[in-house]
């Protein structure tokens, strides 16, 4: 046995979750904490991972495929809105997960996160409680708690009330300001006074997500992901121990993504368009968005992703429904078992090109060739699968009681701009 199946090995022993170790008790996938993954890129420095939105098993697939080969160390999410429309969810992404990994021998770490938890009114606080443990009980092994379209004072107050129901040993994200591009960008202050408010009351978030210029879905923002102000926040909230999240990386070219890698304290990439179009077949640029022909139509390339029929068939459905191009991701949860009863040829060749992308997105672009043996260590390291909070408590929490947290929200803009899609 060599020295690195010896590593693997033991992180398998150590570095496999508690809720990981009882749903999959004989396994070899090293399913990990979202904080691990986060640790690994911070240990190679300019370095970020995709996290891989699982709108299907063939993009899942890929993903761990490309992972293996670059050595990353990757995380696999879905959103909580995308489990509405998706057959993989929330709740069996950990499951498709593991059995691919043992499958396809898949021996780097990943971790598998619920994206977007979102929190639209107080009101849902009370229901989050219920179902936030079911996540973890499924596998979810990182959260991303989604109050940002709350105003600022209620988004901390959301954090707060879920806070104790995730995990301490989770991956944990927080988000301010609301995704939806140009429109009410985040500002220091704003993040300032979330991760204070959640440090002075002894929560210590891995990610923090901003609305920095970037949009969700197939449409290239004219400006894109300001990376400028997504580093000024990342270095006022440095003494913190946080990095970034960023979302809606479609529609942002690899030079930008390659500044956002090298210039900022961002580890965690998400990716979910392209991985569809590509996965289907659909030719896309270097922006990761869809090319459309003149009549504003997807173009299928021949004899790759899906089988062109069943193309032409999703096609129908979509026009006979009025479905938009933006809104094709709905199509997964009609189609996925007819994508998935294609003959195996056509199912790994979408696979196969999920990967090729991704591949050269881990090595090329986000930096994260060999984390994953970084990962290992740093779960041996610690002889544990709870790596900890990266900062201790800095905030005095006499100072940010409830009372005080809506004070302070006075001097803080709750103009966010127009409501935007926050689905990844």
């Amino acid at each position: 046995m060599t020295t690195m199946d010896t590593a693997f090995e033991q992180a398998l022993a150590v570095g496999r979750p508690p809720n990981i170790k009882t749903i999959f008790p004989h396994s070899k996938a090293l399913i990990v904490s979202g904080k691990a993954i986060d640790r690994a890129m911070r240990k190679k420095g300019q370095a970020m991972t995709i996290a891989a939105n699982s709108r299907s098993n063939a993009v899942l697939r890929g993903a761990l495929l490309a992972a293996q080969k670059a050595d990353a160390a990757i995380i696999l999410e879905i959103a909580r809105s995308e489990s509405n429309y998706c057959n993989v969810t929330m709740w069996n992404l950990a499951r498709q997960a593991d059995q691919a990994m043992n499958e396809l021998g898949i021996t780097v770490p990943v971790a598998i996160h619920a994206d977007h938890y979102g929190i639209k009114k107080p009101g849902d606080v009370a229901e989050a409680r219920r179902e936030i443990p079911t996540l973890f009980e499924a596998g979810i092994t990182s959260i991303a708690i989604d109050a940002s379209h709350l105003p600022d004072e209620e988004n901390l107050l959301a954090n707060i009330a879920l806070a104790p129901v995730v995990p301490g040993w989770a991956g944990y994200e927080t988000e301010v300001g609301e995704i939806k591009g140009k429109s009410g960008l985040s500002t220091p202050d704003e993040a300032l006074f979330l991760i204070r408010g959640l440090n002075a009351n002894g929560i210590h978030p891995d990610w923090i997500a901003l609305n920095n210029g970037t949009t969700h879905g197939i449409e290239a923002s004219a400006t894109g992901i300001q990376v400028a102000l997504t580093a000024e926040i990342h270095k006022a909230l440095a003494p913190y121990g946080i990095s970034g999240a960023q979302h809606g990386t479609s529609g942002n070219s690899s030079d930008k993504l390659k500044e956002i890698a090298a210039l900022t304290a961002t580890t965690k990439a998400n990716v979910a368009t392209a991985l569809q179009m590509i996965a289907w077949g659909v030719a896309v640029n270097d922006y990761g968005n869809a090319i459309m022909d003149a009549a504003g139509a997807f173009i299928k390339q021949p004899g790759q992703g899906l089988d062109d029929a069943l193309w032409a068939e999703m096609v129908g459905y979509a026009d006979g429904k009025a479905i938009k191009a933006g809104d094709y991701k709905k199509l997964n949860c009609v189609f996925e078992n007819k994508i998935l009863a294609q003959p195996k040829d056509v199912r790994d060749r979408m696979a196969g090109a999920v990967a090729e992308f991704v591949t050269w997105l881990l090595t090329d672009v986000f930096n994260a060739g060999g984390t994953a043996s970084l990962c290992i260590e740093a779960l041996l390291a610690a002889g544990s699968h709870d790596l900890g909070p990266k900062a201790g408590r800095i905030e005095d929490p006499a100072e940010w009681t409830r009372e005080k947290i809506l004070e302070r929200a006075k001097s803080l803009s709750h103009d966010k701009g127009p409501e935007g899609d926050f689905d990844d």
